[in-house]
């Protein structure tokens, strides 16, 4: 352990409490490391601390206790508990090989240690490690892992947030008296009755807002808890790449570096109004990310939905085909596919979309553009939305084998309740729309009792390699990150 605290006494101030950890860490107020605090030019010196002048403590309440937990190496780690004879070998989990669905979705220790990486595709992965052993995704049996891991967070705190499958924020400030006012006491039990109960490792971070504790629970990997306080962060946190701060992808890492703006610490110190002129709204606010200045509350899960209510503002699905697509008859095909799960999945929402939105990969250099077109009148029929998608395929792409295409996807946006009402249309034939809504209903219901495949339409029976394809089945809601909200 780096450090752990206890939450201050009522009227009083917070008590830290600093141990020796990796590499001699201690509190706030240590000396600096060698080389003293102020290097050639008055720069800080290496071990020097990096906080502005302005900058005296983190900002942002100090008395929360969040964890974030971090199932390791999540879907392999599960695979492997029900394929125990692919222990010791290189495994990933990933896309279908033969169906050209190819990235690396997770990979164990000994598949790690080949330098092969998640999202990495399959193929160039398999140039790294012949001997690879590649398992299809099985998302239902991911799902109950991750509801019975919930299940225990819950004995904690009623708190919980997941962020994807394998993560979860937990806010334990509430209930941290239960176990003697330490925190860390917590994480440890946690991370024991997950191992025990479920046989997975967890990773954990235990801070005082969101984005630490995230921090911490990828700064040591596996089963390891990590602890961020606000007497450590400028010696764990600040002396990171800056690409390891969460929202912090690969484009804004580089625009970052051309500023020279290399850790998180330099990005904690910069100026202000340099962050805004060059990245907007987005600099000032991950500048408070890296100065401990997250407040964003853990946002309480519905245990009876399985889900957080945040606002759904897109819904769409894609898909790598399993041959290129080359001529009219495969760009319908996949399109109709992919609007009957985007239709689906809006009525299971109750929720009509007023744009239409494709993306296209090519096949050739794999680029990648996207179109998109309002609807005369905001629907879920799937016909209408098959149409619309369609012809913004057509509208961009010739179809005729001279631009084989390698990925598409549909996309509803510019959402709107079910309900609300809506102006009818004076030129439409509205009998045949509300004909259209019945019939998608009725195959909805056919659908819930029987499975996706009872009913197909005739269009999607044209390849033997993409009729087998359950899109709506086989969807995952990826995690909704702070800037949704």
């Amino acid at each position: 352990m780096s450090a752990f605290w206890h939450p201050p006494n009522p009227g009083g101030s917070p008590k830290p409490e600093s141990l020796p950890g990796p590499g001699g860490l201690s509190g706030l107020g240590a000396s600096p490391g060698p080389g003293g605090p102020l290097g050639p030019g008055g720069l800080p010196g290496p071990g020097a601390s990096l906080a502005p002048r302005s900058l005296s403590r983190p900002k942002g309440p100090l008395n929360r206790q969040i964890l974030h937990v971090d199932m390791n190496c999540f879907y392999a780690a599960v695979e492997l508990l029900h394929r125990p004879e692919l222990r010791g070998r290189p495994v990933v989990v990933g896309g279908h090989e033969e169906m050209r669905h190819g990235i690396v979705l997770a990979k164990n220790l000994i598949a790690k240690r080949f330098g092969i990486q998640t999202g990495m595709s399959l193929v160039e992965a398999r140039q790294q490690c012949p001997e690879l052993v590649t398992i299809p995704p099985d998302y239902h049996l991911y799902m109950e892992f991750s509801r019975l891991a919930r299940a225990i967070y819950y004995d904690y705190t009623d708190l919980v947030e997941p962020f994807g499958p394998d993560e979860a924020w937990l806010d334990v400030t509430g209930s941290v008296h239960l176990w003697g006012n330490d925190s860390r006491l917590i994480a440890e039990e946690i991370s024991e009755r997950v191992k025990a109960e479920l046989g997975v490792s967890v990773s954990v971070g235990l801070s005082w807002n969101k984005i630490f504790a995230k921090f911490g629970s990828d700064y040591r990997k596996p089963d390891a808890v990590t602890i961020i306080t606000p007497e450590n962060y400028r010696q764990i946190v600040w002396t990171a790449p800056v690409g390891e701060l969460l929202y912090v992808g690969r484009a804004t890492r580089n625009k970052l570096a051309a500023s020279a703006i290399h850790t998180i610490g330099e990005l904690a110190c910069e100026d202000e109004r340099l962050l805004r002129n060059k990245f907007g709204k987005i600099g000032p606010m991950l500048q408070l990310f890296a100065q401990g200045g997250d407040i964003t509350p853990v946002k309480v899960l519905d245990p009876q939905s399985s889900t957080v209510d945040y606002e759904i503002k897109s819904i769409g699905n894609g898909l790598t085909a399993p041959h290129d697509i080359v001529d009219e008859r495969d760009g319908r095909l996949l399109v109709s596919l992919l609007s009957e799960s985007v239709a689906q999945r809006l009525r299971e929402q109750r929720l009509k979309a007023r744009t239409i939105c494709i993306t296209v990969r090519d096949s050739a250099d794999l680029s990648c553009y996207s179109r998109q077109a309002p609807l005369p009148q905001a629907t879920n029929i799937t016909r209408e939305i098959n149409a619309a998608a369609f012809a913004l395929l057509a509208a961009n792409e010739p179809l005729d084998g001279s631009r084989p295409l390698r990925t598409l996807g549909v996309r509803a946006a510019n959402l709107v309740d079910a309900n609300l009402p809506q102006q009818l249309s004076i030129f439409g034939d509205e009998q045949q729309r509300l004909a259209l809504e019945r019939l998608d209903s009725t195959i909805d219901e056919l659908r819930r009792r029987f499975g996706n495949n009872i009913v197909r339409r005739a269009v999607a029976l044209g390849d033997e390699q993409m009729t087998p394809l359950d899109i709506c089945r086989d969807n995952v809601v990826h995690p909704v990150g702070f800037l949704h909200r």
